[in-house]
């Protein structure tokens, strides 16, 4: 039987600045690989050591600990996208019945809000502009200024 060296540790990753890109990625697709991969990674490891040069204790929990952590951190980036998009909800539709000004190209639109839809699960704001015409499609992030509608 052909002996199998183990498997280097996983490596911890610099942070990677997600501040420009909406929603947050998901461990899976950082690593490329899911939880049960990952594990499925350590019992082959297991399965394939040298009886007689086991791998040592620490090392093992170790690994243990780090893909337990990847899980924990995926759960938690799940979470908060559920939590940013729900925030996100409850903005846009605070903004109801309020007068806005909205970012457009060099200038501004000022417009009361009349509706909120949602597309991919962004909100776009609908305004009626002072000189009465109707703009859909608004994104809520191109929101300058919000005020009490007279």
């Amino acid at each position: 039987m052909q002996a199998v060296a183990p498997v280097a540790p996983a490596q911890p990753t610099p942070p990677v600045d997600d501040s420009n890109t909406q929603g947050a990625s998901s461990a899976t697709d950082q690593f490329g690989l899911g939880f049960e991969s990952l594990l499925q990674i350590v019992l082959t490891q297991l399965t394939y050591q040298d009886p007689l040069e086991p791998m040592d204790n620490f090392e093992f929990v170790s690994q243990l600990a780090q893909f337990s952590q990847i899980q924990q951190t995926q759960e938690m980036a799940d979470s908060l996208e559920t939590l940013v998009a729900a925030q996100s909800t409850g903005q846009a539709a605070s903004l109801l019945g309020r007068t806005v000004d909205v970012a457009a190209g060099n200038g501004s639109l000022t417009g009361v809000v009349t509706a909120v839809a949602f597309q991919n699960g962004t909100p776009a704001l609908t305004i009626d502009t002072e000189d009465g015409n109707t703009i859909s499609g608004l994104p809520l992030g191109n929101v300058t200024q919000i005020r009490e509608t007279p």
